[in-house]
């Protein structure tokens, strides 16, 4: 862990911004001009695609097999990656077969929400976040381009990415080889499309991942005063502005706006929630940890020591993100592999 890379990333986060609220036009190519500075993996492929309606970025390791996802068909993944044999790098050792419909011990499905307060982002500006993922888990991913506020308030967000994971059981997805993940507001979804499923009868994916997940409009967090000016890139204030558009005059206090606090967990699958010491959403996450250990859920909260908001986009940057990025893959092979287990013992 190196201290000067950890003062690198905070003084890049700190650069001015404009005085008062910004336009949303202004914050969502302010997002995609930072996001667009962080290190993607070479060895994937990327499609764009549908999934429930929406536009969705499927990404894949570069060694795995082609045309595996529902929507892929066509002549959409022969990009200069795609030439040649495909079992020809270190990666192809072992067990690796790891498309959605592979029947081996490697297969999965990691559906990811990006980040941006409900209001900015996309599936291209989290590719850092996905493309790791991916390669460290040789799992396929669906990065879901949910509709975002203020054109689509809240539920809007939540609708999409249920519809997203009814298109992958539809589709012939085992949800014991699903996971969920996400960053900031798309972890906060992971978490709430969790819910919106399990309230909807749905079968409940293997395991949640949430990267710094906002997880309280109430904004009653301890947190949201204390790392007031430590935390680098989030303020109070600018939480509030986004989260305003979001809500659209909901009362925040209620469940799938507020599960921090409010939600009843029961049920949920195994979570790891990452989060860094220098946030203002701090106890968002470790409120949520505590309600799921009340609920008897197995949780994991991981805390890295003075590192920002979503620090595992600096892979490649930052140590601490390489290795929260090694500890979340580790988890998300173990749960498909216990949940694959269990499935297999139950049939």
């Amino acid at each position: 862990m190196s201290k000067d890379q950890r003062v690198q990333v905070d003084a890049m986060l700190r650069q001015p911004r404009p005085e008062g609220p910004r336009s949303v036009e202004a914050i969502r190519a302010g997002f995609e001009a930072l996001m667009a500075r962080m290190i993607v993996p070479d060895g994937m492929r990327t499609v764009r695609t549908t999934l429930g309606g929406r536009p969705a970025l499927h990404v894949q390791p570069d060694n795995g097999p082609r045309d595996n996802g529902p929507r892929d068909n066509g002549p959409r993944d022969n990009g200069p990656r795609d030439n040649g044999p495909r079992d020809n790098g270190p990666r192809d050792n072992g067990p690796r077969d790891n498309g959605p419909r592979d029947n081996g011990p490697r297969a999965g499905t990691i559906l990811y929400f990006h980040g941006g307060g409900w209001v900015y982002g996309s599936p291209e500006s989290v590719l850092s976040l996905t493309g790791h993922l991916v390669a460290k888990t040789g799992f396929g991913a669906y990065s879901v381009d949910y509709r975002l506020a203020p054109e689509h308030p809240f539920p809007a967000a939540i609708e999409d990415a249920l519809s997203a994971y009814r298109a992958l059981l539809d589709g012939g997805q085992d949800p014991s080889a699903v996971v969920f993940a996400g960053d900031s507001a798309g972890g906060g979804l992971a978490v709430t499309t969790c819910l919106a499923a399990r309230d909807a009868g749905l079968p409940l994916p293997a395991a949640l991942v949430a990267f710094s997940p906002g997880l309280d409009a109430t904004r009653t967090g301890r947190s949201m005063d204390a790392k007031e000016g430590i935390d680098p890139i989030l303020t109070r204030k600018s939480v509030e502005h986004t989260g305003a558009m979001y809500l659209a005059g909901a009362d925040p206090h209620q469940p799938m706006l507020s599960p921090a606090v409010l939600a009843d967990l029961t049920g949920f699958p195994p979570m790891l929630i990452q989060v860094g010491t220098n946030e203002i959403l701090l106890d968002d996450s470790t409120r949520l940890a505590a309600r799921a250990r009340a609920a008897g859920v197995d949780v994991i909260l991981d805390v890295t020591a003075d590192v920002p908001h979503v620090f595992q986009a600096f892979a490649g940057v930052l140590d601490e993100a390489d290795e929260a990025l090694d500890r979340a893959a580790l988890f998300l092979g173990q749960r498909i592999r216990a949940a694959g287990a269990a499935h297999t013992s139950a049939a």
